[in-house]
């Protein structure tokens, strides 16, 4: 069975798919340990919630500096013993730390084709702006390991989704969550859970 932690700071739709996935069983044995927000206002709490997962919020705001959130949110992650984690919306840089302490099991979902409209500055609706504005016909969303850098580690999943006549960054970034988001989260985890990838050692 793989365990998962599921990192969110928003609404929660790519922990739905997920829920949902490991509900109809399209996400084959997994489940999830504990889902953690950054924001404590996050629908997805209630998501988690809802479904009778254990959610768990760990705020910056509650830490006297950024040190001292790095140490307690890899502290509590370590507390459930997971196999992989799972970044469904997570707007936080992630500790060296964690990163280090979890190579190879730590995935992350990007609404964009990698390498495009990502690093540093490109999260939310911010990556559906500059999609239209530079006037791209095709977008997407990738699945990827995460590594040291931003949105740089290696690439697991991607599928394209078409750039439509007259799409503000909020329609596009529905139809990217429909078409791709929420399709490629759920496929990646099965892959690792039926062992068709290979993660990193336990450290």
């Amino acid at each position: 069975m793989l365990k998962i932690a599921v990192l969110v700071s928003g609404g929660g739709t790519n922990l739905q798919a997920i829920i949902d996935g490991i509900k109809n069983r399209t996400i084959m044995n997994t489940e999830i340990s504990v889902v953690i927000s950054n924001n404590e206002g996050a629908f997805a709490l209630e998501r988690a919630r809802s479904s009778r997962l254990e959610a768990v919020c760990i705020s910056p705001k509650n830490y006297e500096d950024r040190e001292s959130f790095n140490e307690a949110l890899l502290k509590k992650i370590d507390e459930y013993n997971v196999d992989l984690i799972v970044l469904a919306g997570f707007l936080v840089k992630i500790p060296e730390k964690l990163v280090e302490k979890y190579e190879g099991r730590i995935i992350n979902i990007h609404p964009s084709l990698i390498p495009s409209f990502c690093g540093v500055g490109y999260y939310g609706l911010k990556v559906h702006e500059a999609a239209l504005a530079r006037g791209v016909k095709v977008t997407g969303a990738t699945v990827h390991f995460v590594d040291s850098g931003m949105d740089t580690g290696p690439i697991l999943l991607q599928k394209a989704v078409c750039v439509e006549e007259g799409d503000t960054p909020q329609t596009l970034q529905r139809r990217v969550m429909e078409q791709a988001e929420w399709q490629l989260l759920p496929q990646a985890i099965n892959m690792i859970a039926s062992g068709k990838v290979f993660l990193g050692s336990k450290k």
